[in-house]
């Protein structure tokens, strides 16, 4: 297993998520859960889903096993990023002139006015889509190539942008600050493309592409665009089940009590960070490996890297859980509470984020045992298997919103999270499951998890009491 590239990723991830919690905390004092902080949220949340689809593996995971197999790399590779550009940039224009609508399908329980007042942000942050399919395309020739870190740290750029428009803004009214915001997802989106080409020359990557270009009329690779378009649609349905999850998520808390898109907004935030530096990065390391591993029929040393990252992920992913769920009110207060965010709002989103955790390692196990369908090109199990769990999510969510609130549909998302990883196992093998599980390290995670729980739940008691002294 590549510990080295694994921690590298982590890493950076690690930066740019730090860096993206500074914002949402500049964010938060400057927008608090209000009005103008949810009609941002929704602007930027189909856009925002886009990018976590994309880089966070599922485009990869459609197009890699296909650009391993392919005889004319170059070529393939163009004739891919020129369709998928084309048809993202004539929707993009179509979003520009018409924002209302796809901003009504984005907050059904909003009224009209509200709809009018958002759709011109919703306008802007789409190009932010663009711009990120650019990116995740060089990010997965850096992959090949098993480069990562300019990927990892790239994010750290779009955060980086946003909190200078806030720094600059903060003073002045919700209404310019919501602006600056959606202008400097732009500006942070070109950053990352840049970062992306210059990582690309100094690879000399850029000369596949510039062949690909040179020879794409002479090559014939009709058969290889046809068996990724048999793999994409799946692939990006079976990777995206957490991302659409929110994504309704949001869409259903447009018709609860103002503050909810928010709640759900800045708690998943907070779940995001473990599950990205410990399972996104995990995986993003492993997928080249396990692609090109089993196009060689070298099945062992495939699941040799299956049964190490396994255990790594059971235990960082289980102490972030128990930590994410008993330490919930002082991450919170910590991060969130100051200026327009109030006491009220921080007991809120303390709710959502400890359902939120629920989900934890569920579904970051079940990004590890996908990568397995994904590199022998199973997308469709995949894909059938991420349509019971968001099934799953979705109903639940209908039930539990009322009684429960933003806390009912993240409770919801986690319960799809358990359904995705267990159906995704069985699919895998759940012999191959057990068989892991059964070794002494099961016990040592178990004992590791009791003792870990025991030490939080008093930490958590004296932090409280130190936050309630303030």
């Amino acid at each position: 297993m590549q510990l080295k590239s694994i921690f590298t990723n982590s890493f950076g991830i690690l930066v740019s998520r730090i860096t993206g919690l500074g914002r949402d905390v500049l964010m938060a004092s400057a927008l608090g859960a209000s009005m103008w902080s949810d009609m941002f949220f929704v602007a930027f949340k189909l856009p925002n889903l886009f990018r976590r689809i994309f880089a966070e593996g599922a485009f990869t995971q459609a197009f890699m096993p296909s650009f391993v197999a392919s005889r004319h790399k170059g070529v393939f590779a163009t004739a891919i990023f020129l369709r998928f550009l084309l048809f993202l940039m004539a929707f993009s224009l179509l979003i520009t002139f018409f924002p209302e609508p796809i901003t009504k399908l984005l907050a059904l329980g909003w009224e009209k006015e509200l709809i009018a007042k958002t759709a011109p942000l919703t306008a802007i942050n789409f190009w932010y889509l663009d711009l990120i399919f650019i990116v995740t395309f060089l990010a997965t020739m850096l992959q090949y190539k098993d480069h990562f870190a300019t990927t990892a740290m790239s994010t750290a750029l779009l955060n980086i942008s946003m909190i200078s428009a806030l720094y600059i803004y903060m003073k002045e009214d919700p209404k310019t600050v919501a602006y600056a915001l959606s202008f400097a997802v732009l500006i942070g989106g070109g950053l990352q493309i840049l970062a992306h080409l210059v990582t690309l020359h100094k690879l000399s990557l850029h000369k596949i592409l510039i062949g690909g270009w040179k020879y794409r009329k002479n090559k014939d690779v009709d058969d290889e665009k046809k068996h990724f378009q048999s793999l994409f649609l799946p692939g990006i349905l079976g990777n995206s089940t957490p991302q659409i999850s929110a994504f309704i998520d949001t869409l259903l808390a447009t018709f609860l009590m103002t503050g909810s898109v928010s709640y759900l907004f800045y708690a998943n935030r907070v779940f995001q960070l473990p599950l990205a530096i410990i399972a996104i990065a995990t995986a993003t390391v492993l997928f080249p490996s396990v692609s090109k591993a089993l196009k060689n029929n070298n099945e062992t040393e495939a699941y040799k890297n299956l049964n190490q990252a396994f255990w790594l992920l059971a235990f960082l992913l289980g102490g972030a859980m128990v930590g994410g769920i008993l330490l919930a009110e002082p991450i919170v207060w910590l991060l969130f509470e100051r200026g327009k965010f109030t006491n009220v709002q921080t007991l809120e989103t303390v709710n959502v984020l400890q359902m939120y955790m629920v989900g934890l390692l569920p579904f970051g196990l079940a990004k590890l045992f996908s990568l397995f369908l994904y590199a022998s090109h199973r997308h469709r199990k995949a894909a059938k298997i991420a349509v019971y769990s968001l099934i799953t999510s979705v109903t639940f969510s209908l039930i539990l919103m009322y009684p429960l609130g933003a806390s009912g549909l993240a409770l919801a998302g986690s319960i799809g999270g358990w359904v995705l990883f267990i159906f995704t196992v069985r699919e895998v093998g759940t012999e191959r499951f057990w068989k892991i599980v059964r070794s002494k390290r099961s016990l040592y995670w178990l004992l590791a998890v009791l003792l870990f729980s025991i030490l939080l739940y008093e930490v958590n008691l004296l932090l409280l009491d130190m936050i309630r002294e303030l």
